[in-house]
């Protein structure tokens, strides 16, 4: 296992980014109720954090404001095998200024979550500032690295 110091940050990051999307989607774990929740999401990386959407009113947008703290798994298929966990805590943004940023940053159509772009009062951008990330092969058992903030 390999620690990533500060000089390898970027690389590292980089390098989960580009793993990240040969995955698409990931699992999600929240907490409701003192209850694990696990759903699949599409998050997109900004340098050394995660956005992803949804909608102010969904269950998991109330979950997180409930308990900011998350682990997401990715899991790129053969012939890669790739594993990516990510533990973090959530930031609901409200803020149009970050708002307009998170629109840009996430890789998909957000018309989903605002049908009139980043003013709609439907999208709401969750930012994930990861507090251990860990990027490694075969399921997590081969060339495991890890940074921590």
């Amino acid at each position: 296992m390999a620690t990533i110091s500060n000089e390898e940050k970027d690389d590292f990051f980089r390098a989960v980014d580009a793993a990240s999307k040969k995955a698409i989607w990931c699992a999600l774990a929240t907490v409701d109720n003192n209850e694990p929740r696990v759903r699949m999401v599409h998050p997109t990386w900004d340098g050394d954090v995660l956005w992803f959407a949804t909608a102010p009113q969904s269950p998991k947008a109330k979950q997180l404001a409930a308990n900011a703290a998350v682990d997401i798994q990715y899991q790129v298929a053969e012939p890669d095998f790739i594993h990516i966990l990510v533990r973090g805590t959530v930031e609901l943004i409200t803020d149009q200024e970050t708002k307009n940023h998170a629109w840009d940053a996430i890789d998909y159509d957000l018309t989903q979550f605002g049908p009139t772009g980043p003013d709609s009062p439907e999208f709401l951008p969750i930012r994930i500032t990861p507090t251990r990330v860990e990027l490694s092969e075969m399921f997590g058992s081969m060339n495991k690295k890890i940074w921590r903030a």
